[in-house]
């Protein structure tokens, strides 16, 4: 085909030139998020959440990734939220905040699952350090991402207004709120990344629920999967970690994939903390010797 072709002799090539096709997503008229309806017969409201979900659904390898980590960190996020009486679709924030990678770390100094700050991360009761850093920490960063979700519910008592606020800060939100006139977060004119951040959100969960409308198909082995694992308390200085993995059969590498919130080769521990560091069951480690679970049966080809 030349390239040197009019738009309507393009259009032909393509066609006859065996590209695959492909389909814009549906929309509905009306999707919940934390038990909210959110209505998107509004143009403005459709339009925000076409953008997101064409984004995620075809942003092929970064969705396939985050389905298959969700096998393995939901498990550990969902009964938190639910302990904490933090509606579960505050998972999908998660997934926005970090595609599920407990290692992320941003441009703007946030870290983990949850994307915490420094100074945010100590104000939720986050310990932060060169040698010990809990945004790292699945689980000790989700109860903190649970305290500050319900500070924002009794402020706004309303969801979606709270996964605003947690990306650009509740102080900004409540001014713009007032500023505005405004009920809630849908409302309000705000910087790009904070008004498609909400409905990043939606469109995420949209995928996640039924990944097979959207075209992805996985087995249930190709899922990332739980690792078993026992716990050691340690309630003083560690002067070589690496030296610790081995007295326990492991890797130092396998000890800090399964402990990220270790920051250092040591731990000084003067405050005569304590720590409980899992170690890794051995047969979790390999695919043969694995047992397979699936988290939502919705993920896997049957």
């Amino acid at each position: 085909m030349s390239v040197f072709c009019t738009d309507e002799c393009v259009a032909s090539e393509v066609t006859d030139g065996g590209f695959q096709d492909t389909y814009n997503p549906d929309i509905p008229l009306v999707v919940s998020l934390a038990g909210e309806k959110v209505n998107l017969d509004r143009i403005d409201m459709y339009e925000r959440i076409d953008r997101e979900l064409t984004n995620i659904v075809y942003g092929h390898s970064s969705t396939m990734l985050i389905l298959k980590r969700a096998n393995r960190y939901f498990p550990i996020i969902e009964p938190i939220l639910k302990k904490n009486g933090v509606p579960e679709d505050f998972m999908y924030l998660a997934v926005i905040e970090s595609s599920l990678n407990v290692r992320a770390y941003s441009r703007a100094n946030a870290a983990g699952l949850w994307q915490f700050l420094a100074a945010t991360a100590k104000q939720y009761g986050l310990e932060v350090n060169e040698e010990v850093d809990e945004r790292y920490d699945p689980e000790k960063s989700t109860e903190a991402a649970c305290r500050y979700l319900l500070a924002g519910f009794k402020k706004y008592k309303h969801w979606a207004t709270v996964a605003a606020s947690y990306n650009a800060g509740m102080g900004r939100i409540s001014g713009e709120l007032a500023k505005q006139l405004a009920d809630n977060s849908y409302d309000l004119y705000l910087n790009e990344e904070t008004s498609r951040y909400v409905f990043r959100m939606i469109a995420m969960k949209m995928v996640m629920e039924n990944p097979h409308d959207y075209g992805f198909y996985l087995t249930a082995k190709q899922l990332y999967q739980p690792i078993r694992y026992t716990e050691e308390i340690v309630d003083g200085a560690v002067p070589n970690w690496s030296e610790w993995a081995k007295k326990k059969g492991i890797s130092y590498a396998q000890l800090r994939d399964m402990n990220p919130w270790i920051r250092s080769q040591a731990l000084t521990n003067k405050a005569k903390r304590i720590y409980k560091v899992k170690v890794p069951i051995i047969d979790d480690l390999y695919r043969s010797k694995h047992k397979i679970k699936v988290f939502n049966p919705k993920w896997v080809r049957k």
